[in-house]
């Protein structure tokens, strides 16, 4: 199967809807799939729900589209550094559903691995655990405690950011930009890859492959890239 596709508007092209359920990879503005969320601000799809660890900041990264109020719900376990975030959610135009970080990518592992369900105990007494349902397991001390489940997360698309792909879709993901990625590509029913150098098959170290390419869908070559900074701190230069 021809896997890469010339742009990302192409590669998203017939596979965009409104509505529909979106898991995007990546950690702030590292790993994001930045040339696959300017296509769907572009597509003008609308009434969206995003699974992230976060929605980047203004303008970058999922902020683009909370910019353009294509967004409905946010599924994440971050919102910070987000002033349109903050003001939508504030205001009642945005549904935030927060989730632990670690719930949040075992969600995703869940649903790429076709578990409609877990039982864990984070956010146990907490809002978290408020509407879910609560049973007993016996812990590591060997008391019986309170565990909450969380469901699996089955999306419609995902969207991620890989470092070096070869033509059949094995991903490797480069340091930290590994962290959500690797379960946000394999929750969605199609995943559509972004990625910095394509080479050809058995280029790749099989060992160092951190995501098979039976879970890549449709690939394109996003470089270049410019390194975005989330956080810019500076002090003045002491005299000599």
């Amino acid at each position: 199967m021809q896997k890469i596709y010339p742009d990302a508007a192409a590669a998203l092209d017939g596979l965009l809807f409104d509505g529909m359920l979106i898991a995007s990879g990546g950690f702030g503005l590292c790993g994001i799939p930045e040339r696959l969320l300017t296509a769907i601000r572009d597509s003008g799809v609308k009434d969206l729900t995003f699974a992230s660890n976060n929605a980047g900041i203004d303008n970058e990264g999922i902020g683009m589209l909370l910019r353009t109020q294509q967004v409905k719900k946010m599924i994440a376990s971050y919102v910070g550094e987000n002033k349109e975030f903050e003001r939508q959610f504030l205001s009642g135009e945005l549904e935030v559903e927060f989730c632990p970080q670690g719930t949040l990518a075992e969600r995703m592992r869940a649903g790429g691995a076709g578990i409609p369900g877990f039982y864990t105990k984070t956010g146990v007494g907490t809002q978290v655990a408020e509407g879910k349902e609560v049973k007993q397991f016996e812990g590591r001390d060997g008391q019986m405690e309170d565990y909450i489940l969380e469901r699996g997360l089955f999306a419609d698309l995902s969207i991620v950011k890989g470092w070096k792909a070869d033509e059949t879709g094995n991903l490797i993901f480069r340091k930290t930009a590994r962290n959500f990625n690797q379960p946000a590509a394999t929750c969605g029913k199609v995943c559509v890859a972004e990625v910095e150098e394509i080479v050809k098959p058995g280029e790749l170290d099989p060992d160092a492959i951190h995501l098979p390419g039976v879970f890549v869908n449709r690939l394109i070559l996003g470089a270049p890239y410019d390194k975005k900074i989330e956080f810019e701190t500076t002090r003045e230069r002491e005299a000599a």
